[in-house]
């Protein structure tokens, strides 16, 4: 595909050689880039020899002399430089499959792109990956690769992500552990599927792979109201939630013992419908699956708990309303509480939205909808401003799953609303501030 350039960084190599918007990045080197990674490796050179074309076909050479590292500043319409690739499996378990209808085209996309992984975080099942993709993660050390695992019994892989090559698992780790690839790992856990005595096995296998594989969570499945004709998955009940506990526990204390790590770990949800305390900060190795919803509660109390310390505490008054979703909703209660201590007039009212845009069943703040924020805030008292946490919106803009945007909550609910960060300093900042 043809790499045009959508912008060009002020004052970098790129604008001083007079390549602009709308130019195309033809070779590097005398090499097509297969995609972001083959650029970035051409590039990565004292003398660099570009092959542009203009608009009106005209073709410029241009010898560039630069420090080892530094970037050209080119940016690419499509940051990939390639196609990107959308999974092949039908799991049981997918939640894009779970939306209603009439949502913005983009959410219906399901990737399963390595190199997507190693920029963009997502977990990766590799069952769309051949022997040349496995090598060029090799070759380029694209690290650290969150993968996919569900299960490391092969019969029931396939069965669950519906992918006849879903079973070759972890002959393709082996190989990545084998290359020095770090890597992540993830579990969705199914009721009556995966879980019990298959749960046990997987962690058990993938322990092999350690220390390469640095961690693995385990999350439970989600279930929207939209899954009529899908395979039927059963909600975990509190009992449920203690015994995929009372498993975890039991691993993470032997692994501990033989690796010096937990590496097993519960996301949050499963304390939640357990009815148990979240672990101490110490149990969750630094955090490395905190964007699976493992630790966020604790690190959130923690963050919370240090910058009130640092805190004089004064009369100030504010009024403010948070509005989360039901999962975190106990727990911001009792950081708004901690808070009030040092700050006696600072009235915080914490609001749970009940999800009736994907059903009761979800309960994270990240899948809150515009539309169910302002059904459910509608004439009600929320002082002088409305707190929602960024992991509602649309990276990097202010727009809602359902596409309401904040502007349009900020209109029908006449308040105007604060973003918040993921940190408990913001969270304190910008309800005192």
């Amino acid at each position: 595909m043809e790499q045009i350039i959508s912008s060009v960084v002020p004052g970098s190599i790129a604008e001083e050689m007079e390549i602009e918007p709308g130019d195309v990045l033809v070779s590097v080197n005398g090499q097509t880039p297969e995609d972001v990674f083959d650029y970035r490796y051409l590039i990565n050179e004292e003398k660099v020899l570009v092959l542009i074309r203009k608009p009106d076909g005209e073709e410029w050479e241009l010898e560039i002399e630069k420090l080892c590292e530094e970037d050209l500043g080119m940016e690419f319409e499509n940051g990939l430089m390639d196609e990107y690739r959308s999974c092949r499996n039908k799991c049981i378990f997918c939640f894009i499959d779970q939306l209603p209808k009439g949502m913005r085209e983009t959410l219906y996309f399901k990737d399963d792109d390595s190199r997507l992984s190693f920029l963009q975080g997502n977990y990766l099942t590799l069952t769309n990956m051949n022997d040349h993709d496995l090598e060029r993660i090799i070759y380029y050390k694209l690290s650290p690769l969150n993968i996919s695992f569900q299960t490391t019994n092969p019969k029931l892989r396939c069965q669950m992500l519906q992918n006849r090559f879903a079973g070759q698992l972890l002959d393709k780790v082996r190989r990545l552990k084998a290359a020095g690839i770090i890597m992540n790992g993830q579990i969705v856990l199914c009721k009556g599927v995966n879980d019990g005595g298959e749960l046990e096995r997987s962690i058990e296998d993938l322990t092999e792979f350690l220390p390469e594989l640095q961690s693995v969570s385990v999350v439970p499945v989600g279930l929207t109201r939209y899954r009529e004709g899908l395979y039927p998955l059963e909600p975990f009940t509190k009992e449920d939630a203690c015994q995929v506990l009372e498993s975890i526990h039991k691993w993470q204390k032997w692994i501990m013992e033989k690796h010096g790590k937990h590496f097993i770990h519960a996301g949050d949800e499963w304390y939640v419908l357990a009815e148990q305390p979240v672990p101490e900060e110490k149990v969750y190795d630094g955090y490395p699956q905190l964007e699976n919803g493992v630790g966020m509660l604790r690190l959130l109390k923690e963050e919370v708990e240090q910058t009130l310390d640092g805190l004089p505490g004064d009369e100030r008054e504010r009024d403010v309303t948070i509005a989360t979703g039901e999962l975190a909703a106990p727990f911001l209660r009792e950081h708004a509480a901690l808070l009030q201590k040092k700050f006696p007039n600072v009235h915080i009212r914490v609001i749970p939205i009940h999800n009736e845009f994907f059903g009761g069943r979800i309960t994270v703040a990240g899948l809150v909808t515009g539309q169910d924020l302002t059904e459910q805030l509608k004439g009600r008292e929320l002082g002088d401003r409305l707190l929602i946490t960024a992991n509602m919106l649309k990276n990097a803009e202010p727009v809602f799953l359902d596409d309401v945007t904040v502007k349009d909550v900020e209109k029908t609910l006449q308040i105007k609303i604060s973003i918040v960060e993921s940190s408990g300093n913001d969270f304190v900042k910008c309800i005192i501030d």
